[in-house]
């Protein structure tokens, strides 16, 4: 059977989605016409179709566009619908509980006001205290005392008092959804460290860099580009391989040669951004 094509216009409006919109995702290229006219018209499939869908879905459900680049370069998790919605639940059940905390902070403010006893300080120290308390209550839920005990210890050890301060400032509301949104995105990338250094492939080529770039792209989003908490980062992963097996609060996700082979591929990718 013959591959019906559509030009812009027609695919827009069988989409239900504005010309300019296509223009952007082909600009950004999330989504790129599958052939050209003689004439230089952009023709659409209908397997553009579905992918435009999955893209207007995955933006509904609150990815960026640099998040949804990435899933759908991966093709990784979440793949289908049903994962998409169940991230999406968890992602939208953990904002809840922040507005949960938000309210509690304000009943309890309300309580001091009403025995003579509130201002803005003691609103602020009393958020403060239910956001550590979230923090720390769904980072149980993935991690043993006795594991962030031990990573607390090896920030301890490996950050300086600038750099946490800096970590602080620039992410002091990490939450449970926040770590869910990003989980794919490592995911998707250590998925493709372990079968590109399995296959050998070639550290300079596009793949590789495509992975290198990626990589780097979530190191800079926890580091924000700062010498001080790279710095950190770096000693960090040093402490860590310097404790044994049994110590370490979780196993290493590369192996030697994994990690051998993705320095190459980021050596690589930086000489040619710097």
């Amino acid at each position: 059977m013959d591959q019906r094509l559509y030009r812009t216009g027609q695919f827009a409006r069988r989409a239900g989605v504005s010309v300019r919109t296509l223009r952007f995702y082909d600009k950004e290229r999330l989504l790129s016409p599958t052939q050209h006219s003689d004439s230089g018209y952009r023709l659409y499939t209908d397997e553009d179709l579905v992918n435009l869908q999955q893209i207007l879905a995955l933006k509904f459900l609150g990815f960026s566009l640099d998040e949804i680049k990435a899933l759908l370069r991966a093709n990784s998790s979440p793949r289908t619908l049903g994962e998409v919605l169940a991230q999406q639940k968890a992602m939208m059940q953990a904002k809840r509980s922040q507005l949960d905390g938000i309210i509690k902070a304000i009943a309890q403010t309300e309580k001091l006001l009403e025995a003579g006893h509130a201002d803005w300080d003691s609103l602020v120290t009393v958020i403060q205290a239910i956001r550590m308390e979230q923090n720390k209550d769904w980072a149980k839920k993935y991690f043993t005392p006795e594991q962030l005990d031990r990573m607390q210890n090896l920030s301890d050890q490996s950050y300086s008092e600038e750099a946490q301060a800096k970590i602080a400032a620039r992410t002091p509301e990490w939450t449970e959804a926040d770590q869910q949104r990003i989980a794919p995105l490592w995911e998707a990338v250590n998925e493709d460290i372990t079968r590109l250094a399995a296959e050998n492939a070639d550290p300079a080529g596009p793949e590789a860099q495509d992975l290198a770039a990626r990589y780097s792209s979530l190191i800079q989003g926890f580091t924000g580009g700062d010498p001080e908490v790279a710095r950190g980062l770096n000693k960090w992963w040093e402490n860590f391989d310097a404790l044994s097996e049994d110590q370490r609060p979780f196993q290493s996700p590369y192996n030697k040669d994994q990690m051998a082979w993705l320095d190459k591929a980021l050596t690589v990718y930086r000489n040619s951004t710097h």
